[in-house]
C-alpha cells in the first residue's frame, strides 16, 4: 500500500496545478494522509488566502468520512437528515465538492482538497491530482 507522503504529494500537486492553470484559475492544493494530516499545501500565485483552509478542510473531511465532499451536498440543505454537519468538529467538515479521498485496494489512504474557484472547477482540479495517483 502506498504511503502519501511528500515525494507523493508532490506529484499530485503537480498535476493539479497542470489542470487549473489549464482552466486559467489560481488555486489551493492540499494533500493529506490516512489520518487527515497534512502532508502538502501549495498555494498558486494569487490564489485566495481563504481557501488555504478551506482546501485543508476539504481533504480532512474526504478522509474523515470517506467520500469526496461533493457527496455531502445534498444531505446537508436545510431539513435534509445531514443538515448542520458543517458545523461539528469544530467547523471543519465541508459540505461542497473539492475534496475527494485517495483509496488504495478499497482502502482511504489520503485525500486531496482543492479551493479557489467555483466547485465545478474545484472538483476538477481535484480530480487531476486523484488522476495521477490513480494511474501512478
Amino acid at each position: 500500500m502506498r504511503e502519501v507522503n511528500l515525494e507523493l504529494a508532490k506529484k499530485l500537486i503537480e498535476g493539479a496545478e497542470k489542470e487549473a492553470q489549464n482552466i486559467g484559475v489560481s488555486m489551493v492544493i492540499s494533500v493529506v494522509n490516512e489520518g487527515g494530516n497534512l502532508v502538502a499545501v501549495h498555494r498558486m500565485d494569487d490564489a485566495w488566502l481563504a481557501s488555504i483552509d478551506i482546501a485543508q478542510n476539504k481533504a480532512w473531511t474526504s478522509v474523515a468520512l470517506k467520500m469526496p465532499t461533493s457527496n455531502l451536498a445534498d444531505a446537508t440543505v436545510p431539513h435534509a437528515e445531514l443538515y448542520g454537519l458543517n458545523t461539528t468538529n469544530n467547523g471543519r467538515i465541508v459540505v461542497f465538492g473539492g475534496g475527494i479521498p485517495l483509496v488504495e485496494n478499497d482502502q482511504v489512504v489520503g485525500a486531496v482538497g482543492v479551493s479557489g474557484s467555483s466547485v465545478e472547477h474545484d472538483m476538477q482540479v481535484a480530480q487531476a491530482a486523484v488522476d495521477v495517483f490513480n494511474n501512478g
